[in-house]
């Protein structure tokens, strides 16, 4: 049974597009239904699709990724699963943007301390940007907050019959379902909002 050639892509959301990722897998010969991609954060390895690659693969099989950071961006979850795929399973690796970073080449010592240097080094950018992502981020809001930016959904806006039948509801003359239902908004927003306007 020959050695099977697997790919690797990985985009934070969904409304990222991966097909760079795929063009270079493609480029290599990695086939269609041997290319696995996750559409999740890159904090930990708690993916559906690369869970479901790592357990079909077998010694001697070769996995292409794009960059570092597509396999993660945790710096020692990078370098257990680095471990899992190349000494436990017995996968080599080759990470097309960092061509250091290629398991079949220079399998001897030297080639395996400048790999292990450099997956250190990468995976330690990959953590230190996702860190900084996540600062910009909150640094971001901070100031969309103080420019008086809402976040969150809108507050549903109320029909002029809320009032009168909110005070029916308060003084017990008629349910919140009938209420609600007459006011063409959910029972449970009926009753948080008629509260509010007793207070």
């Amino acid at each position: 049974m020959s050695n099977k050639v697997w790919g690797y892509a990985r985009v934070s959301s969904f409304d990222q597009n991966e097909e760079r990722q795929l063009i270079e897998l493609r480029k290599r010969g990695v086939k269609n239904n041997n290319i696995f991609v996750d559409k999740q954060s890159g904090k930990d390895f708690e993916r559906p699709k690369y869970k479901v690659m790592v357990k079909k693969m077998r010694k001697g099989d070769l996995l292409y990724i794009l960059s570092i950071d597509r396999l993660g961006r945790n710096y020692v979850e990078i370098q257990n699963q680095w471990h899992i795929l190349t000494k436990e399973i017995g996968v080599d690796v080759c990470v097309i943007d960092m061509p250091l970073l290629d398991t079949r080449n220079g399998k001897n010592l030297i080639g395996t301390f400048i790999a292990d240097i450099v997956l250190q080094i990468l995976s330690f950018v990959a953590q230190t940007e996702r860190e900084n992502i996540k600062i910009r981020q909150a640094e971001g809001i901070a100031a969309a907050k103080a420019r008086g930016v809402k976040f969150g959904r809108p507050k549903r806006t109320l029909p002029d019959s809320f009032y009168p039948l909110a005070e029916k509801w308060l003084n017990g003359e008629i349910s919140g379902t009938e209420a609600a239902k007459k006011c063409g908004i959910p029972v449970t927003t009926f009753r948080s909002r008629a509260k509010k306007t007793r207070q």
